[in-house]
């Protein structure tokens, strides 16, 4: 049985890739300081597995590396400083932790005698500065030129500190492999992301009237089982070390005052939608290219937007609108 150590294992996505590691038969240390991610009955019923070891340290200590086994195989490492209301308060907090997280799991890394493969979380912000200045392909290709957003804007410490992160690994000599997720939603995501923020709209919604923010602005959005399988086969190919991939959905491009006409509906609220301005910082459109992923595995798409956002309703329906649970944070 090999072993697996996803750093920021109590978040969003950590939760879901251990649960689908799980069917491969693997032993997983799921390792965070609950920062963001919440130590919920889902994440404890997790644990209780017997194949899964729940690390409650923090990986900004360099202590942390020394706590640890030599044997994992596999490393995902998701823990970041993320969210961009944490970006436009701190943006020297997010370059300077961002860095030391990922510093601290490459020498954690470093020290496997068998280390099959690292998998850095970058993001789809590495296109932003490109996007401002010269404007951006749609579909998005990995192969884009990365450009440097103004120093000066706070929201450019984040983009900044994943930029620099996909340097790190691939002059860290590890088998690496980079991920650039694109608007991944699913249960369990917390409420500081468009698709839960809209449910919880449209549930509580005063006076029939739901605001909109961006509502030209185009996504596409990649559900979470897609994404964690998606994540899993890249890491477990021989052809994709030190090359980078976007991961999320190519096709459903989708305006967010369409969506929120989406949620409304299948909420079944009787709610109008109230437009705002456009989010300070937000791209006009966001759309991947991910040729490249699917040359690379082989997969196709299970959850179109439609089935995507009746499982993410029903799951927060049950659990968090009822009053039963909280969301992850």
């Amino acid at each position: 049985m090999k072993k697996v150590l996803i750093t920021g294992g109590a978040g969003f996505i950590g939760y879901h890739l251990a649960n689908k590691l799980l069917g491969s038969d693997y032993q997983i240390d799921l390792l965070d300081n609950f920062t963001r991610g919440l130590n919920d009955t889902f994440l404890t019923e997790l644990a209780d597995n017997h194949n899964v070891n729940l690390i409650n340290t923090d990986l900004l200590q360099f202590t942390t590396t020394d706590q640890l086994g030599h044997d994992y195989a596999y490393i995902y490492h998701l823990a970041a400083v993320i969210g961009v209301q944490h970006v436009l308060k701190s943006p020297y907090n997010v370059l300077v932790k961002n860095f030391s997280l990922l510093q601290n799991a490459l020498e954690i890394a470093r020290r496997q005698k068998n280390l099959e493969r690292f998998v850095f979380t970058s993001t789809s912000e590495v296109y932003a500065g490109t996007l401002s200045y010269y404007g951006l392909e749609f579909p998005t290709p990995e192969s884009t030129p990365l450009m440097v957003s103004n120093p000066h804007e706070a929201r450019s410490s984040y983009m900044l500190s994943k930029i620099y992160g996909e340097v790190m690994c691939l002059h860290s000599s590890l088998p690496v492999t980079i991920i650039r997720p694109h608007n991944f939603y699913g249960p369990r995501m917390g409420f500081s992301h468009v698709i839960p923020e809209l449910m919880k709209k449209v549930v509580y919604a005063e006076n029939g009237v739901v605001d909109v923010f961006s509502v030209n602005h185009k996504r596409t959005f990649c559900y979470i089982a897609d994404a964690v399988q998606m994540i899993q086969l890249l890491a477990e190919s021989n052809q994709t070390i030190r090359e980078s991939y976007n991961i999320g959905s190519d096709n459903e491009e989708i305006t967010m005052g369409e969506l929120a006409q989406k949620i409304i509906d299948l909420v079944g609220e009787d709610v109008v939608i109230n437009p705002m301005p456009a989010t300070p910082g937000s791209p006009e459109r966001r759309c991947p290219s991910i040729n490249k992923l699917k040359e690379a595995i082989p997969y196709v798409k299970q959850y179109p937007l439609e089935k995507g956002l009746r499982n993410t309703f029903d799951w927060y329906n049950a659990n968090v609108f009822s009053g039963k649970e909280v969301s992850a944070v």
